[in-house]
């Protein structure tokens, strides 16, 4: 009965217009998907994508590598566009594999679903993962099945959504195309790259189902975060292939890194900071302004913030004010500081000066739920000209005013795609048994426990008392949920010789600024805050040392330009941070041995 609705195909000669068959040489043959992935290039892809999730190996086989392989086995050698990106043989593969490796690089950056609880984003953080590779690997799937006109060598045309090709096959563009149709043909095809069991698994997250259903439909601007993700990850990639700069594309707009740090403030308005206390406190609201405590927001600021994964806060307190200054969240003083000096008494009359940033308690609270204003004074003082915007020390008594840290240097993450394991700047770094390390070294991401998925547990518990296994729990936690990158640019944890290297003092400088409360311990004891904590770690006897008794290992980092040295911690295996074994940075080589 079907065969009634069916044409009768014509096979065309040499002599008819020009085909597919008339514009190829010669026809090519289906490749499998090893074949296809085998290039160096392409295996560095799929190791980068790797290490960008926290799973097994076994897993991101079952979850990332199943679908890439299908995808491989789809898209074969046909280029991404006939003139514009990729637009050579085996093009799409190539935008597919860096469009997924952007897009988790960027994924890193974002806790999802947004606006929810730490407990539900930890045992979700696997699946938007997932979610975020699918959407980037199928977001241009759609071309193949509208835009190309595939002849296999029996004379037939192929359809991608019987599967692979199983004939040789030539290819060519159809002249008749509409650009945009390809987004909305993606449904076609992404059931034949994708389990059911992984598509039962992303259905049972509501949010997440449907930004990924948008983004596979071409509805990019009803897809959220998903969809930013993989727009930015897309121009990444394109920027790249037409030797433009991906890191432009990849670059976090401005009034995104302002949502994070108001979202972070609000956070501790509600849940950390005190107001309105007649004493110590963290900050006073009064009928025109909310004046927060600066070295108190700063620092608790800074540790949220970096508690959750979001990078790119200075850790330097005048550079956070800065930043909150530059992005119009806090009010300037009349001579254009973001640092207000004033006295508050309260009724009972306690009195006391600090210095403050002010901001406007409409950017915190709806009209309905603002709490009720201080029953005191706060009178602002003129800043003496010049003088160096510190905090005073009598802000948060027992604590120090600052947290000692490493210069943080200018460095360009990504200038190609295959330097996504970049190097940064050089600098001199003397070799000695506690050389201090800038914070920009090199990372890479590895697998962490075998029950990744299916984890419930919620996020880490920041109020147990600092010491050196709470550092080495925080560490692992911090791998797992991607708060701390590894053998990446600015990492401070890498892999070498099978096993983990913590780049000192870097590693520890990162669990003071999310524990500032450190700094209390580190002061009875006479040392700074970072030292504090890399002697109680010294003490787990979890590093080797060199044979002349030495704790301190030194690596040295090779890129493509440029070449430096760290210096830090090599631990005895990897067992107390991963499950698996984690590959090494192909970037550094150990040289004490």
């Amino acid at each position: 009965m079907l065969s009634l609705f069916h044409r009768k195909r014509v096979i065309p000669t040499v002599a008819t217009a020009p085909t597919a068959a008339a514009n190829s040489k010669e026809l090519m043959r289906p490749e499998s998907a090893a074949t296809l992935l085998a290039s160096p290039r392409r295996k560095k892809l799929l190791e980068h994508i790797w290490q960008r999730t926290s799973l097994s190996r076994k897993q991101f086989a079952a979850l990332y590598l199943v679908p890439l392989e299908r995808y491989a086995e789809l898209v074969q050698h046909f280029p991404a566009s006939e003139s514009h990106h990729h637009a050579y043989p085996g093009g799409m593969l190539d935008h597919g594999l860096e469009t997924v490796a952007y897009a988790l690089k960027l994924r890193q950056s974002h806790l999802l679903p947004s606006g929810a609880t730490p407990e539900d984003q930890a045992a979700q953080a696997e699946a938007w993962t997932a979610a975020t590779a699918y959407a980037a690997l199928l977001h241009d799937i759609g071309k193949v099945a509208v835009d190309l006109l595939v002849e296999q060598a029996d004379g037939s045309t192929w359809h991608p959504w019987h599967g692979p090709l199983q004939q040789r096959y030539r290819f060519r563009y159809r002249p008749e195309r509409e650009y945009r149709l390809h987004s909305a043909a993606s449904g076609l095809l992404y059931n034949h790259l994708l389990d059911n069991s992984a598509l039962d698994w992303l259905s049972d997250y509501p949010a997440l189902w449907s930004a990924l259903l948008y983004v596979l439909a071409g509805q990019y601007e009803h897809a959220g975060v998903l969809g930013e993700l993989v727009t930015h990850a897309d121009r990444a990639s394109v920027s790249q292939a037409l030797g433009g700069d991906p890191t432009k594309a990849l670059a976090v707009p401005k009034h995104a890194l302002q949502r994070k740090l108001l979202a972070g403030l609000r956070y501790l308005l509600k849940e950390e900071f005190k107001l309105n206390q007649p004493g110590p406190s963290d900050g006073w609201l009064t009928d025109d302004a909310l004046w927060l405590v600066s070295k108190t927001v700063a620092d608790k600021l800074r540790a949220h913030l970096l508690s959750q994964g979001i990078e790119g806060i200075p850790s330097s307190n005048t550079a956070v004010f800065d930043v909150l200054q530059d992005h119009g969240i806090v009010q300037a003083t009349p001579d254009g500081k973001a640092i207000w000096r004033a006295t508050v008494s309260s009724s009972s009359g306690w009195s006391n000066p600090f210095t403050f940033l002010k901001m406007s308690p409409s950017l915190i609270w709806e009209p309905a739920n603002r709490p009720a204003p201080f029953e005191g004074s706060v009178e602002t003082e003129p800043m003496v000209e010049n003088a160096p915007q510190t905090t005073l020390v009598n802000e948060t008594p027992g604590v120090d005013s600052a947290i000692t840290t490493a210069p943080q240097l200018s460095t360009k993450t990504i200038d190609i795609l295959l330097n996504l394991l970049g190097t940064p700047e050089p600098d001199t770094i003397a070799p000695a048994e506690e050389a201090i390390v800038p914070e920009d070294s090199v990372h890479h991401q590895d697998a962490p426990p075998l029950d990744a998925i299916s984890s419930e547990k919620g996020a880490f518990d920041m109020t147990i008392a600092p010491s050196g296994q709470h550092f080495v729990e925080w560490l692992q936690q911090a791998i797992q949920s991607h708060t701390l990158i590894i053998n990446d640019a600015k990492a401070l944890v890498h892999t070498v010789n099978g096993t983990v290297y913590l780049v000192s003092p870097g590693i520890f400088q990162r669990y003071v600024q999310e524990h500032p409360q450190i700094t209390t311990f580190a002061k009875q004891d006479h040392l700074a805050a970072w030292q504090w904590v890399q002697k109680r770690f010294e003490k787990l006897q979890l590093h080797r040392k060199q044979d002349n008794g030495l704790n301190i290992w030194t690596c040295e980092v090779t890129g493509p330009r440029k070449s430096r040295r760290l210096h830090g911690y090599l631990l005895k295996d990897s067992s107390s941070l991963f499950v698996d074994s984690p590959l090494n940075n192909p970037y550094l080589t150990l040289i004490n041995e």
